[in-house]
Formats: C-alpha cells, structure tokens, sequence
C-alpha cells in the first residue's frame, strides 16, 4: 500500500497528485492519467480490498473523470460505497455517485432505495448526504419515490437538513414543477423559518415562483422589506458577514426580488424607497460586496416605480464606478447608466466625457458595453456621430458574429433616426462595402424599396436627384473587388432602373458595366440573373424610347453563354432578353414599363380578359363550367358509359372507407328449380324480414354497378376446386353433382332453362364463394373493417336474381304488377337481411345424427317459411293456384335444407319424415322437401290450432306439441 502521506493518504496518491500538477503538456497529463487508468483497472477488481483503500480508489477514480478521461469501469464501485454503513465510507460514495452520474443514468435506480433510507436516518449527516444526491440525481420519473420523505424533512429539528431539503424542494420545481405545485405554500412558510439560513435558501425558490407569477406574491412585498431592513440593521449573526458586509448574498436576492413586485406598482414600490434608501447611504463602496451590492440598487431604482431621490443617489453612485480607475467598476458604471436613460435620459449627458473615454478605452469589453449604452442613447440629433463610430469600431474587429451585431445595430438605427435619405444610402452602402454578406438580406431589400420610393412625396425632382446620387455612389464602388452578393445585387437593380433616367450616362456604358458584373462573378447565379434581368430594363427603356439598340460584343457572348448555362433561371432570362430585344417600341413600353417597380400590381382573380374566349365557346355548344362545391349533386357522368367500359374503370384505386360487413340477401329462385338440380354448393343461410315493407324497386344491375364495385368472374379460371370456366356460355346445370366444403355437404338449387340467363351468373358467383373460406372472410373484415367485394357482388347478384323467382303462371296471370310485387318483396327482404344478423345460430332441436352445417342465419318463424313453399310443378296448378301463389311467391334459398326446418304433423306421426331433406334413405330421383300442396294443408291445420310463435326463436316442441 504504500508509506502514509498527509490527510490519510498513501504516498502513491499523492504522487499522483504531484505529477499532474507539475506537467509540462496536455500530452505528459494524459500519458500520466492513461498509466492511472490501467492500475486503477487492475487493483479495482482485487477481491477483499480495504475499505479504507476502496475509498482511496474511487478519490482517484475522481481524479481521472476530473481530468477529461473515463472512468465508468469504476462506477458501480462507487454506487456500491453508497450502501456503506461507515459515514465517511458513505459520503465519499455519494459524492463520487454525484461527480460521475447523470439524472439519466442507467445506474440511477440502484440508488434510489439507498435514498430512501438514507433520509430515514437518525444521523443527520446522513440526511444531508442523501439530500446532497437527491439535487443531483434524482430525475423527473423518480420524484415520486422520494418526495414525502424530503416533504417531512422541512421540520426536521436541524437546520443544515431543512435547508437542504428547501433546496431539494426547489429542485424538484426546475425539473417538474407539476410535480410540486400543491407544496408551494410551503416555500411561504419557510421564509418565517428562526434559522437565518432556511430563510436565505426559501428566496431562492420564491425568485423563480415571483419571475413567473409577480401578482401572486404582491402581499409579500411587507415580509421581504422587513427582512431586508433587519439585515441591514446587521440584526443577523455575524457569521452572515462577508467583508463587514451584512449577509450580502441576502440583501442581493432580496434587491432581485423587489425589483420584480415593484416594476409597475406604485403602492408595492413605495414600501421599497426608504430601505432602498437606506442601503445606499450606508453600502461601504470600499470592497467588490459593497459595490455589487450598490449595483443591483441601481438596478432595483430602475426597475421599480421611479422616485426622484433614488435616481439621484443612483446617478452618484455611477459617477463614482465611471471615475474609477478600475475597468470592472466602469463596466459596471456603463451597464448602470444604460439601465437608467430608460427613465431619466438627460442623466447620460451628466458623464459624456466618460463615455467617450470609455469608448475609447483599450479594453475591448468595456467598449463593446459602451456601443451598447450609445445604441440605447441615440436620438436624430446624434445618430450621425454614433452610427460613423460604431462603423468604424466595425471596420476594427475581425470577430464576425459581434461584427454581425454591430452591423444590424447600425441599419437599425440608420433607418429609425436617418436625417436624410442621401446619409441612409451613403450609411448603408458603407455597412455593405464592410460588413459583406453578414448583412441581412432584408436590409438590401429595404435600400431598393427606399429608392424606388423616394421621400414618400410628389417632389419629383428630389426623388430624381436621389437616384442618380446613388447611381454614381454604386458606378463608383462596382470596380472594387471582394463585394457583397447582397451588395451587388442591389448595384444591379438600380443601375437596371435608374441607370439611363438622368441622361447623365449611355446605355452602352451601364450595360458594360453589368456584363463585367456577370463575368466577374462566374459562380454567382444570383447576381448574374440580376445583371442579366438589368440589361433587359436598360435595352427594353431604349426601345421604347425609340433608339437604336447596340449590343455590346461582351454582353452578346454573356447572353450566348447563358443560353447555353445548366440553370435554367438564367436560360429564361436570356431568352426572355432576346425576345423583349425583338419587339416594336409599343409592345416594349407595355410589357417593360418604366419606373413601375412600386406600382401595385392588379390581379384580375375573375379573369375577364376571358369573356370573349369563353362565350363564342358556348354559343358553339362548349358545356359550361360548374364550379366544384356544386358538382356534388349531379349524376355521375359514369352512368351514361356502356357496361364494359364501366367494368374496366371499376378497377381503380377506392378512396373511401370500406362499409360494415353485412348479410346480403340471397337469391330467390323459381319453383321449377326445384326438381331440375340437386348440384351441392355453399351458400349463405337466408335471412328472413320480421316486418314486409313495400319499397321501391331495386335498380337495375347497370345502375347498381356505377356505385359498387364488382368482381367479374367471366372467363376466370378457379383456382381451388374442380377445374372450370365461369362463362354465361355454359350448358345446362340440370346434372347433378356433389361439392364438400370444410367436410360438409350442402345443397344448392339452380335455375331451370326459363331463366337461365340470370341463374348461371347467381350460381357462377355462388360457386366462387365457395372458393373462399370464412377464416379469410374474417382477417378481411378485421383488415379492413368491411365487406369483401364478393359479399357486396353476392347483394347485387341477389337483385337481379329476385326477378326471376316468379312462375311463369304468375306472369302470365298478373303482368307487370306481378314482377313488380316480387321486385319490391325482393327489395324489403334484402333490407330486412341487412338489419338483423345475430352473431350466435339458433340450438339445434331436432338433432337426429345428419350431417347439418352451422348456418349464421337469424331465426325466424317457421310459419314464414312454409309460406314460401309452392307448388314443384307449376303447370299443371297455375290456373287454379294463380292467386295464392302469389301470396306465396317467396322462397328461401336453396341452402335452407341444411337449417332447421320443422314440418308441423300430428303429434302421432313417425319421426322419420320430420326432416325429409335429411334423411338418408331419400335416394330416388324425386325432388327433396316436403311436398308443397301437404305443407299448405297443415299449415292450415296448425293455425286452426291456435298456435304462434311466442319469439324470433320459438321452441318448436312447446309451440307445436304444447
């Protein structure tokens, strides 16, 4: 380990110690530091080491993080001291765990339990400690953790824990002041607090609170001023003294705080005047305290409601910082002064001749304070001398931002307090030719506008005059090299404006000497396109003053080389140039006026000079045009196009939100249909309308297609399944033939040869819908919130399948109100599917072992079905059923027979037949399902009975059978 050394040290260390301070390089620094690093590494992980020699490590281990290396291999050693129960162990830990961690650490959490105990000490030491840390550390997420400990510790009988724990509060309030609003008060009743201290660090927290809240600390005006008087009546212990000062930091905040209540607020300021007052005459102004002390009551005099006996001892107090030998004290002297011409300006004339000493004093500091004061001096009568100083001072330093600053400060002023507009432009071409391109771009848009405007009056002959001083200031300065971008840019537009008014100059002279601006400054794009726009004014004001245009040998190789340039800015410029030079004098005059850059330029937004154009195009049959908020309620223009040209704009991108899935209402299909197939596809289960409303009907299919988007399925080979073609060219689907979807057969019924046509398309979509699986149906809907496109094809395909469900007898018998009773009925239970779709199917009571499929159709009364039944052989009964067919001629959809449907028999019938669509033993050729003409006989049978459903899902077994 090592001899021991001073303050318990090993020699080791302060050897260490010594040869940082004694290097000789940055370079012999970190070769030292580097070797430190690799021993510490070596030593750190040694097991069993001495806590003594620990703590050594990581005094060290400061030292290397102190020195701009990195020592985070040592960090957890430091956390881990933290939980030390030594307490010089412990405060060493949490104060290399402050050195070298940050409130966003990674570490952090390892240290908030250690904390919370810590500040549950009985040892007061450790409170502060941890309190220490807690300012540091402790981040916004953790406040939570550890703010009613620090809450509790304000009445802590020791007055070291309560400062800190005012000082935590205050922290707490910079990193989250939501955090603590409702503790506020606290920060109130701590500046009564006995122990000068707490006192002292409570105005800390109550600057920030009054800084952004003045008017609701107004009634603790009385409280600071009496606190203020007692300390200096010196009534504080004297070991609140600095220099023989009473608690000066004190009095400073208090002065801070003052100076915030009182600025506006005549009744707050009046409170303030005598102990104000009463500082000034009793400061010692023999030591820095003093004079800082005096200094911020000038600063609070200035601050508050002005009193004439303040300003006065004020305005002493600065001519003894100004007659100072010491540049501290005038700088002092000068930011004062500055502070008070606000209120009292004839004060500054009082020490002009130190002003002008401290502007031209050596210390460059001092007089940059002193541009400032003179910045805040000027006024009309002086803006001359100050603004030629401060360019002068400009022209001096090589610091650009300060040079920045002085050059906005000077253009500022020129244009606030400019006694004439031949001194603004001089001024300004002088802040240009020195300042460059640190001039903000608006100045030079400020000098062209002022120009061009001239005095703002009808003198024209000052206006004149005022042009062409500044033409022959910018002829003069164009030769010099190194000028400005902005600079050049405005010679170029005043040279192009008012280069030939006066006469003074030809046009070839000026325009030679724009084509030396743009070959000068070959990389310039901008300035270039502002000689180039230039040289159009100057040819096009010779045009139209009817003179001969001679261009130049080195402005036609410009415009040839512009021609030819990769911008094309430039390019249309140059042609531009060309083809105003190619125009007769009128067209020139109309399209290039002369001094027009301050006119105001009309926009004709309803574009009359159209109303010719646009009326001999209506008289020739052109359509008008409609403006867009009242094209909404037009028809869309793509219901007039063929069906083939619609189906091909269908497949465009949709814009609009998907609708909710819904039950599209299945296809209702003749009688006949019933015998011709027994063809096994998948359908939706039919949804059957409580209520029959009588709507109109539906369009049809070319109508309904402009609004949905369909799926054509012509010509479309199937990619699962039996391999086919969906064509209306298909033969007859009278064959019979089997499909199993999901292990399940289900049973479909097509149309017969009557009505083929609409059938082969309703059975080629139900045969693609086979195709897709629920699982899909269900990720589409989730995907997308909607119906598939198939689903909305099936509700369209369904339209158009309803008129064709009537029987040829029917047709026959009623004509046109037949088809358009079985429209409307169509139409009302395709809206009445839509409504009602219950999640969960309806119990299967008659369960006998077939093979059924789960169907998702709502429950219904089965006396509504059998109303659908009719006769399978509509020849032969047509004439004498033709009237009760037609209360009948709904028909649920072939899928039905998969659903639980009832045939209402005696109550000693066999069971055998109660579901004839099921049973097994039905193998002949004859159709399947109850015979039509004995469902009509029962059904009669059972309402002479009495009985009704009692629900949308009745149980058939009570309603039927008691």
């Amino acid at each position: 380990m090592g001899s021991q050394g001073g303050f318990g040290q090993s020699k080791e260390f302060l050897d260490l110690v010594k040869s940082i301070g004694e290097a000789r390089s940055k370079a012999e620094e970190d070769r030292i530091v580097l070797h430190e690093i690799e021993t510490l590494k070596r030593r750190i992980v040694e097991p069993d080491i001495p806590k003594r020699k620990m703590k050594e490590y990581i005094i060290r281990l400061v030292y290397v993080e102190m020195l701009g290396h990195d020592a985070s291999f040592g960090y957890i050693h430091a956390v881990k001291m933290t939980h030390d129960d030594s307490l010089l162990l412990k405060r060493t830990g949490y104060l290399a765990v402050t050195l070298f961690l940050n409130e966003d650490h990674d570490l952090i959490i390892l240290i908030v339990n250690t904390i919370q105990k810590d500040l549950k000490s009985d040892n007061y030491l450790v409170v502060c400690a941890a309190l220490n840390a807690v300012c540091k550390l402790i981040n916004e997420e953790t406040i939570p953790a550890v703010l009613p400990q620090v809450v509790e510790l304000l009445g802590h009988s020791k007055e070291a824990v309560r400062k800190k724990a005012i000082m935590a509060l205050h922290r707490f309030y910079q990193r989250s002041s939501s955090s603590v609003a409702h503790l506020l008060s606290n920060f109130r009743k701590k500046l009564c607090d006995n122990d000068p201290g707490v006192m002292g660090a409570t105005l800390c927290p109550l600057f920030d609170l009054i800084s952004a809240d003045p008017n609701s600390y107004k009634d603790l005006v009385i409280s600071f001023v009496s606190i203020l008087k007692q300390v200096a009546e010196r009534r504080l212990p004297k070991t609140y003294d600095y220099h023989q000062m009473p608690a000066p930091f004190i009095q400073i905040r208090l002065l801070k705080i003052l100076a915030l209540l009182g600025s506006g607020d005549r009744q707050a300021s009046e409170n303030m005047y005598t102990v104000v007052g009463d500082i000034f005459r009793k400061c010692d102004s023999t030591s820095n305290i003093g004079n800082a002390v005096l200094y911020e009551c000038i600063c609070c005099a200035s601050s508050i409601y002005p009193n004439p006996k303040l300003l006065e001892a004020a305005a002493d107090v600065i001519s003894r910082f100004l007659k100072s030998d010491s540049h501290n004290l005038k700088y002092m002297g000068i930011d004062a002064l500055s502070r008070l011409i606000k209120i009292s300006p004839e004060i500054a004339e009082q020490h002009q001749l130190a002003v002008i000493d401290c502007l031209e004093d050596p210390d460059d500091t001092l007089k940059r304070k002193t541009f400032e004061l003179l910045y805040r001096m000027t006024k009309s009568s002086n803006v001359e001398v100050i603004v030629d100083r401060m360019i002068d001072y400009m022209i001096s330093i090589n610091d650009n931002h300060y040079k920045t600053e002085i050059a906005s400060r000077c253009v500022e002023l020129a244009e606030q307090f400019a006694p004439s507009n031949h001194w603004f432009i001089q001024t300004i071409n002088k802040v240009f030719e020195h300042a460059g391109d640190l001039v903000n771009i608006k100045v030079a848009h400020n000098l062209m506008r002022l120009i061009a405007e001239g005095f703002g009056e009808d003198d024209d002959t000052a206006d004149s005059q005022l042009r062409s001083s500044a033409v022959e200031s910018y002829l003069r300065i164009i030769g010099e090299p190194k000028l400005p971008s902005a600079f050049l840019q405005v010679i170029c537009w005043v040279l192009g404006e008012y280069g030939t008014a006066g006469g003074k100059y030809s046009a070839s002279y000026i325009t030679g000497k724009l084509c030396d601006v743009g070959e000068a400054l070959s990389s310039n794009d901008t300035v270039k396109a502002y000689a180039v726009t230039a040289l159009m004014k100057i040819y096009a004001f010779e045009i139209a003053a009817g003179r001969k245009v001679d261009m130049l040998p080195e402005c036609q190789s410009l415009i040839e080389e512009l021609l030819a340039s990769h911008s094309t800015d430039l390019q249309q410029r140059a042609y531009e140039l060309q083809a105003v030079i190619s125009l007769d004098a009128h067209a020139v005059e109309i399209v290039m006026p002369s001094d027009a850059s301050c006119e105001d330029i009309e926009v004709d937004k309803n574009l009359s000079f159209l109303d010719s154009y646009v009326k001999q195009s209506l008289e020739q049959g052109a359509q008008p045009y409609i403006p867009e908020n009242e094209r909404s309620g037009m028809i869309n223009v793509g219901n007039f196009r063929s069906q083939d040209q619609h189906d091909i704009s269908t497949h465009a991108l949709r814009f609009e939100a998907y609708d909710l899935p819904k039950t599209s209402a299945p296809p209702r299909i003749s009688p006949a249909s019933l015998s011709s197939s027994t063809e096994l596809v998948p359908v939706p289960e039919p949804s059957y309308p409580v209520e029959r409303h009588h709507v109109a009907s539906m369009p049809s299919a070319s109508d309904t297609g402009s609004t949905e988007l369909k799926l054509r399925l012509d010509g479309v080979q199937k990619k699962w399944g039996r391999p086919t073609y969906s064509s209306p060219a298909l033969s007859s689907l009278d064959s019979t033939s089997h499909k199993a979807v999901n292990g399940v057969t289900q049973s479909d019924v097509s149309s017969t040869s009557t009505s083929r046509t609409r059938d082969n398309s309703s059975y080629d979509f139900r045969s693609a819908q086979t195709e897709i699986s629920s699982e899909k149906k269900k990720l589409a809907a989730s995907l997308f919130g909607g119906a598939s496109k198939t689903e909305k094809r099936l509700s369209s395909t369904s339209h158009k399948v309803a008129r064709s469900t009537s029987s040829p007898a029917v047709e026959k018998s009623q004509g046109p109100k037949a088809v358009a009773s079985s429209s409307s009925s169509s139409s009302s239970t395709g809206v009445a599917s839509e409504k009602a779709a219950p999640l969960q199917p309806p119990p299967d009571l008659l369960d006998l072992g077939e093979p059924t499929v789960t169907s998702n159709a709502p429950s219904v009364d089965p006396f509504k079905q059998l109303e659908g039944l009719i006769d399978p052989n509509p020849a032969t009964t047509a004439t004498k059923a033709a009237d009760i067919m037609s209360i009948y001629s709904e028909f649920p959809t072939s899928g039905q027979s998969s659903s639980v449907i009832v045939n209402p028999l005696p109550a000693n019938a066999g069971d055998a037949n109660l579901i004839p669509g099921l049973s097994p033993t039905n193998k002949t050729g004859q159709p399947k399902g109850p015979n039509p003409r004995d469902a009509l006989e029962k059904d009669a049978l059972v309402r002479q009975m009495g009985v009704t459903p009692m629900s949308q899902n009745p149980n058939l077994f009570r309603d039927l059978l008691g």
